[in-house]
């Protein structure tokens, strides 16, 4: 409990620390916002011209959409540390954080937050909002549940996929490019239904790096896209918790294999 205490101490340091700059925080959360409205446009002009897509509507993909660009804003505001944390590995620093008295996740996490990515977090709660509105998704229901925690367990996996980019750099130095595929490129991806890309790649989401089932499968279900049980629905969300728990066992087995820089 006192590592948690610690925790958001240290993020309401960040927090007053960026809001010293108000000005600064709003234009770049602006920025966010006007950089990610353009994929929702594009998508929009492609339903336009197509109307229905393997089945899918414009709103119901909304769905998905908001949820996965909510939910990655969080994960991405609150995990950069953990993104930059390869300079810390190549200065030695990371040295220094073994010697203090606290886990040195929480002081990664805590080390850098980046509130400027609301911008994202706004933009994609309003084609959530949209979308529910144009399917009648009433706020207090069990679908809206669903949507809740399927917007969790998104959380989970993109932080628990920073936390694995971050651990490879006790092996490698540097991250590794090839995790931005399965970070932006899975939010990318996981922006429109699974079931329209390949068998094999659609398999890698779900058993793999389980994006499907944090993202697409709870609104198939709830949409009645796939024939499932309702209560999968609110089950598969678990996935993203369950593949950041063992994220947070790759970072320790990493730290208890780090080699000291030596500087």
């Amino acid at each position: 409990m006192s590592q948690v205490k610690i925790y958001f101490k240290l993020l309401t340091c960040s927090f007053r620390c960026q809001m010293q700059h108000r000005a600064s925080f709003l234009m770049l959360a602006f920025a966010h916002f006007l950089s990610t409205l353009v994929d929702i446009i594009g998508i929009w002009v492609l339903f336009d011209r197509f109307k229905i897509i393997k089945g899918w509507s414009f709103p119901e993909l909304a769905l998905i959409y908001g949820m996965m660009h909510m939910g990655f804003a969080v994960a991405e505001a609150f995990a950069r540390g953990f993104d930059t944390f390869s300079q810390i590995v190549k200065s030695g620093e990371f040295d220094r954080l073994l010697l203090r008295p606290i886990s040195t996740l929480v002081q990664v996490a805590s080390r850098e937050v980046q509130i400027m990515r609301v911008g994202r977090f706004i933009q994609g709660l309003l084609v959530l909002g949209w979308g529910c509105s144009e399917l009648g998704i009433a706020f207090y229901s069990m679908n809206a549940l669903i949507i809740l925690l399927a917007i969790i367990g998104i959380i989970s996996l993109f932080y628990a996929l920073f936390i694995i980019q971050a651990t490879l750099a006790f092996w490698t130095t540097e991250t590794l490019e090839l995790m931005h595929i399965v970070t932006y490129g899975g939010l990318e991806s996981g922006q429109y239904p699974m079931h329209i890309y390949k068998p094999w790649f659609k398999g890698f989401f779900t058993f793999i790096i389980p994006l499907a089932c944090v993202a697409y499968y709870p609104i198939a279900i709830l949409l009645k896209q796939e024939d499932l049980p309702f209560w999968l629905g609110m089950t598969t969300p678990l996935a993203g918790i369950a593949f950041l728990f063992l994220a947070c066992q790759l970072w320790n087995f990493g730290v208890c294999r780090y080699q000291s820089t030596g500087s």
